[in-house]
């Protein structure tokens, strides 16, 4: 099966069944680094606070997502059902997610599981506000919600533990209810697997400690037909929070970008007929670490390129390589080591010219780097973080000096 992808107005890749990898993305015509291979915007978007949050943090729209200026803004709406517990920055926030994510039936059952005996942990709130968010969904768009249960992930595995406790306590709470009617708890645990399988983190800023944390997570249906690979060729870009002028708004140039949608770039030029992926984490992971992630979530075991090197690597190898990856800075602005482009696969250390090139240098964030679109065919010099949003000037040679960096207007 083979259907070509409309995203946004750009058609440069199409969607295909490959034996093994189940739905893939393919470059249907050569892409220069930089360019969009997709824009798209979530079918289901939740909220990743605990039911009963502690206090302080940053607050935001609980329908855009933005963060909104302080605490307890006097212009922020609070929703009319359920007071405090959910904010919107705008009557039309509030007016869109009455109508679609925050009906008055998921305000009032996520109100009961609040004041209902609470949660072992806050994973299992967070996940039981998935399953609202799912049920809910059912009821305002069905045809979305038979799209996530059309997605891969978790076909034929009974229902563990988790799924069937969510269960038993939304039904308990929701008893009598026509939404409930077509739930079971297979249901149920095939939702929690599409969900593990296919949801996108919108992240937070970094904080003053350099810690990150999730502010919701999301179903975009079309970034999930992307496969893993441990050296992707093209990365995910949101920009919740982002401001209209400066880095930000060149960076999500050719085309409006709502708040919560999603970017895929290539972060090099891609041949026609190459499989476009992206990496589930941060490059940086030891193959241990790696291997370990992806079974547990996600079910399979990579064997890429990079993953059939270092499965025959010892444990002083796997530290070397982390250690190189640390010092990646330092290979930036080595011109004399000579890693060049097509050189890696015959080498002990495949991956050095990646690291060199395409990892973000600053400290702590380990994200991926890819050139801000082409402009009128032109490919663009400057890289772009999608972790941190950093934009840095590449030098064509080692990649970016941190002296590069541009600072936003």
């Amino acid at each position: 099966m083979s259907t070509t992808a409309d995203h946004g107005g750009v058609q440069n890749t199409t969607v295909t069944q490959i034996q093994g990898r189940g739905r893939a993305v393919i470059a249907s015509k050569p892409l220069k680094a930089g360019e969009i291979v997709l824009k798209d915007s979530p079918i289901l978007l939740y909220s990743a606070l605990p039911l009963n949050p502690r206090r302080g943090g940053a607050v935001y729209c609980f329908h855009c997502f933005k963060t909104l200026p302080n605490p307890n803004p006097p212009s922020a709406l609070p929703c009319p059902l359920c007071s405090s517990s959910a904010l919107f920055c705008s009557p039309a926030c509030l007016s869109a997610a009455l109508q679609s994510s925050h009906t008055p039936w998921t305000c009032q059952t996520l109100t009961r599981l609040r004041n209902s005996p609470p949660l072992r942990t806050e994973e299992l709130q967070v996940q039981a506000r998935f399953l609202v968010a799912a049920y809910n969904l059912s009821r305002v768009s069905p045809p979305d919600f038979q799209r996530v249960l059309g997605l891969d992930g978790g076909s034929g595995c009974p229902p563990d533990a988790d799924a069937v406790f969510l269960h038993s306590l939304i039904i308990s709470i929701c008893d009598g209810e026509q939404v409930m009617s077509f739930f079971t708890v297979e249901v149920t645990a095939a939702l929690l697997a599409k969900d593990r399988a296919n949801a996108f983190g919108l992240m937070e800023p970094f904080g003053d400690k350099g810690e990150r944390s999730v502010r919701a997570y999301g179903i975009y249906p079309n970034a999930s037909f992307f496969n893993h690979d441990c050296l992707p060729n093209a990365c995910r870009f949101d920009y919740v929070d982002c401001n209209t002028s400066g880095a930000a708004a060149a960076a999500a140039a050719n085309g409006s970008i709502c708040n919560t949608d999603v970017v895929v770039r290539v972060i090099h030029d891609v041949p026609q007929g190459r499989e476009i992926c992206l990496s589930y984490f941060p490059v940086n992971l030891k193959y241990s670490e790696r291997q370990r992630r992806l079974k547990e979530d996600y079910g399979f075991t990579c064997t890429c390129d990079r993953c059939n090197v270092e499965v025959n690597w010892s444990d002083n190898e796997e530290e070397e390589a982390v250690a190189m990856e640390e010092d990646n800075d330092e290979l930036m602005v080595d011109e004399d080591d000579g890693v060049k482009e097509g050189e890696g696969e015959e080498s002990d250390f495949p991956h050095a010219y990646f690291f060199l090139r395409y990892m973000c240098n600053r400290e702590n964030c380990w994200g991926t780097l890819a050139p801000l679109p082409p402009s009128n065919g032109t490919p663009s010099s400057v890289m772009e973080c999608n972790v941190c949003g950093n934009l840095k000037k590449n030098d064509d040679e080692g990649g970016m000096d941190g002296d590069d960096a541009l600072e936003e207007e």
